[in-house]
């Protein structure tokens, strides 16, 4: 029997005795409240894709501080062998944290549902846009969570699984957006920078539901949280 979901609460309730994730949380709201400004202007359309668009860079520098301590605490404070002596596999644990924490990244952004019915209330906005904005940002975020947890299984320390997870999160979402952009880039090149994470995000934010991008992130999300699995099981006979 798979002990993922027990893992997954006990993270879960553990995000909410966090000041850092607090910390976090505020500093998250509080841009997306200044991006949604923005939009929220009269005579603009009545839409949220300015702020879809910023939530993929704020995320940038929010989930690695979210989730660097989710492997890397419990090795620091010896705890993962406990964890690691019940008759729980690599695969759970990893499951376990991964779900717990991408819940209290849906969570997070549940507050962000109040622009919605400023929105409804001060317009007529397609939710159409909207929903699949939604849908795009919670795999955006799954992918990132993916990637810290896969740093944050490889150290000790969190402030190392975080600037490196921050640095490979920039390598994969913020360097392709600026590549692209330079005029001199080879047309081989500017097509490979441009299936990079952004890239295929916005399509959800322009209220393009794409099979592709679907697959590309699930697919990307998966292969980290096997390298994960494995990173766990080589540390683990060491």
């Amino acid at each position: 029997m798979s002990r993922a979901p027990v893992i997954a609460r006990r993270e879960l309730s553990g995000y909410f005795f966090s000041p850092i994730a607090y910390v976090a949380m505020g500093l998250f709201l509080l841009a997306c409240g200044a991006a949604f400004w923005s939009d929220f202007v009269p005579g603009q359309p009545v839409e949220m894709r300015h702020l879809f668009d910023w939530m993929v860079w704020i995320l940038v520098g929010v989930v690695p501080i979210l989730g660097m301590g989710l492997l890397a605490q419990e090795w620091a404070s010896g705890t993962i062998e406990t964890l690691m002596t019940a008759p729980v596999k690599e695969t759970d644990v990893v499951l376990g944290k991964f779900l717990g924490s991408l819940a209290f990244f849906m969570a997070l952004l549940t507050p962000t549902f109040l622009y919605v019915v400023l929105l409804k209330i001060y317009g007529h906005p397609d939710l159409g846009p909207i929903v699949s904005g939604y849908l795009g940002i919670i795999l955006v975020g799954a992918l990132y969570f993916a990637v810290v947890l896969f740093c944050s299984s490889m150290t000790r320390s969190q402030v190392v699984a975080a600037a490196l997870s921050a640095f490979i999160l920039a390598l994969v979402t913020i360097v392709p957006y600026y590549v692209v952009g330079q005029a001199s880039l080879p047309a081989f090149w500017r097509k490979v920078f441009d299936q990079a994470v952004y890239r295929r995000y916005a399509d959800f934010s322009k209220g393009v539901i794409d099979t592709g991008n679907i697959v590309f992130f699930v697919a990307v999300t998966a292969v980290f949280l096997f390298a994960t699995v494995k990173a766990m099981e080589s540390r683990r006979w060491k």
